[in-house]
């Protein structure tokens, strides 16, 4: 358990998701409007219309791991996104959720230039 690490490719789905859903009914929207396999080892990002609740759906060794995180205060801050996109989700990296969980704007942080290994 907890395998999340930047080697994870995260896909952010970019409609507001009901947080009562749970492994079942988030694995459908993975399915059936993502169009891909929960079992593939990626990480499913789902948020609430108030953008105070996340729910991360993972397939890990011996079954699916759902990591909620439930704002006591504020709101989460998504990468912009496109409304005219039709993608039906967002790859985002591990540093962009790492940035969202802990409360920092990906689209104010300023980057600096850095060398990356080729994928």
């Amino acid at each position: 358990m907890f395998c999340l690490n930047d080697s994870t490719r995260f896909l952010l789905y970019p409609y507001p998701t009901d947080m009562r859903k749970s492994f079942y009914s988030l694995s459908g929207i993975v399915t059936n409007h993502m169009g891909k396999n929960v079992q593939d080892g990626d990480a499913y990002i789902f948020i609430n219309k108030n953008l105070t609740g996340m729910k991360i759906l993972h397939a890990e060794y011996g079954g699916l791991v759902i990591y909620n995180m439930k704002l006591e205060r504020g709101v989460f801050k998504l990468p912009e996104i496109d409304s005219d996109d039709p993608a039906s989700s967002r790859g985002i990296d591990w540093s962009d959720l790492i940035m969202i969980v802990k409360g920092l704007s990906p689209s104010e942080v300023k980057r600096c230039s850095r060398w990356e290994p080729k994928k």
